[in-house]
């Protein structure tokens, strides 16, 4: 497991508490995090980048956990502790978004953190504090359309384009995304970050569990 080397940065907000409406967007890299601290409102939503994978914290011991940078910052940035000592009255958010890269390492980091969250800081989970915001992967242009058409997956992806040709629609023009950072400044602000408009799924304990059985992330407590 090779640990980040580079110091985690925040970019914080100017409210925080509870029902500030303070918001802490956790996201894939520094590319993706600059991506949305351009769009985001500084007012109320903050931005965390992770370096790489996240640590797999169902497997990890307790000190790997403590030593490693993200979880560190995590915890800083929401300020209520983590394990045993964890306090959700003192949470400096009101939510938590992770926003991933649309594709097959977005969905296993979206999980290692959901793994995290379960082992260490499960009320958050419980309290439905936690939302995944569904990046599109791709947007569909065609004649007739003033609006594209966003795909969030290749089956949604292939599933529009063929019912569009079976319409006999002209002049199909896809784009597919390469990451967070790929994606134009309006579409970004309104599929993932406007509260108004972003599409997103809370997440509770049992989205965890799935996950830790999915990826195999076994118990190690």
């Amino acid at each position: 497991m090779n640990f980040p080397m580079q110091p985690i940065k925040l970019d914080a907000c100017q409210v925080h508490g509870a029902g500030s409406g303070a918001e802490l967007f956790i996201v894939e890299g520094d590319s993706a995090s600059n991506a949305v601290s351009r769009i985001r409102n500084p007012h109320f939503q903050a931005v965390l980048p992770m370096q790489g994978k996240p640590l797999n914290a169902i497997k990890a011991t307790e000190k790997k956990v403590a030593g490693y940078a993200l979880f560190a910052a995590l915890s800083d940035a929401l300020g209520a502790g983590w394990g045993a000592e964890f306090d959700a009255k003192k949470l400096r958010f009101d939510r938590v978004l992770l926003l991933m890269d649309p594709d097959a390492d977005g969905i296993h980091c979206g999980a290692l953190m959901l793994m995290y969250f379960y082992r260490w800081m499960r009320p958050l989970l419980d309290a439905g504090k936690i939302e995944m915001v569904r990046a599109p992967l791709a947007e569909i242009c065609c004649d007739g359309r003033n609006q594209p058409i966003y795909a969030y997956s290749d089956d949604h992806y292939r599933g529009i384009c063929d019912e569009l040709s079976k319409r006999g629609v002209q002049n199909i023009n896809a784009r597919r995304y390469r990451g967070l950072a790929g994606i134009n400044v309006e579409t970004l602000a309104v599929t993932c970050v406007d509260p108004a408009t972003r599409k997103t799924s809370p997440m509770g304990s049992a989205d965890a569990e799935a996950a830790i059985t999915f990826f195999g992330g076994g118990r190690a407590f």
